[in-house]
């Protein structure tokens, strides 16, 4: 907790080092200059559980979200198995968030009940890394087993500098067909929009009662610039999260965004649903 407020952060990426493609290494190069990365891997590139809870713990955050990723041609493959021993090690603060790609995983419900067995509390889909769009009817199958099971849907919607990305995946707009067809469905836009997208990811966050806005990977500082005068209310659909390791820092984060709101006008109560009641609400944690 900061401040005797959640803190949950739901976009954490805590991988195998060897798994991951060059692109993905010189990230976190680039932005993660506050995460002690020699200090939490081992020196074949293996997470240290403890070591990582520990960093966790004393950056204030109460649950955080491990996010897993098949896209092999881009990020490469950070298979669900990888992040077990962490969750293992703290259940109460690590919780999965299980991954699907339609070209690799058929029939997609079935893995996703794999995965969801092995732990998992949300499912995230990649469609920029995995080269495919959110309304892909292959897709279908496990819309319909995560609405029938109220399992929410992360999906990446932002830009993404990786070598393979299609950006165009990432538009908001082709999450029409899946709300219209899975109106139960409870769906997270990562990244906010991040890049071209702004205003529609905020306009079906404030419009759609079970959409939800993270902001994961974008500078809290610059939220006023990207979301203008919405920015108050969307602090009542708002989910915190860092794309750790890629971020200067978990807390330093919280604090700024903690900020950014109340110079908005938002209250304490808004500050604490955005840092972490809104995630707690979503992803049902303790």
């Amino acid at each position: 907790m900061i401040d005797g407020k959640l803190l949950v952060d739901a976009h954490v990426h805590v991988a195998r080092l060897p798994t991951l493609s060059p692109d993905w290494q010189q990230w976190v190069r680039t932005f993660g200059g506050g995460v002690p990365v020699g200090e939490l891997f081992d020196a074949d590139g293996t997470p240290r559980p403890a070591q990582i809870d520990d960093h966790f713990a004393r950056q204030g955050a109460d649950h955080v979200l491990l996010f897993t990723e098949y896209s092999p041609k881009v990020t490469g493959t950070q298979p669900i198995e990888d992040v077990l021993p962490l969750a293992a090690a703290n259940p109460a603060r690590f919780r999965p968030v299980a991954n699907l790609n339609p070209h690799l995983h058929y029939p997609v419900a079935t893995e996703l009940a794999r995965q969801v067995e092995l732990g998992a509390i949300a499912l995230k889909i990649h469609p920029v890394h995995g080269g495919f769009e959110a309304r892909d009817r292959m897709l279908y199958p496990a819309y319909a087993w995560a609405e029938e099971r109220a399992l929410p849907v992360i999906v990446h919607c932002g830009t993404s500098t990786f070598s393979g990305s299609v950006n165009a995946y990432a538009d908001p707009v082709l999450l029409d067909d899946v709300f219209r067809d899975f109106p139960g469905l409870t769906v997270v836009l990562a990244h906010g929009g991040r890049g071209w997208w702004y205003d529609a990811a905020a306009f079906t966050a404030l419009s759609r009662p079970n959409v939800w806005l993270e902001v994961s990977g974008l500078p809290p500082q610059r939220l006023p610039d990207y979301y203008g005068h919405s920015l108050r209310r969307l602090a009542d659909k708002m989910v915190f999260g860092t794309d750790w390791p890629g971020v200067p820092g978990v807390e330093r984060n919280a604090r700024a965004l903690e900020k950014v709101l109340l110079d908005a006008g938002c209250t304490d109560a808004q500050v604490a649903a955005a840092w972490g009641g809104n995630a707690a609400r979503i992803f049902g944690l303790g």
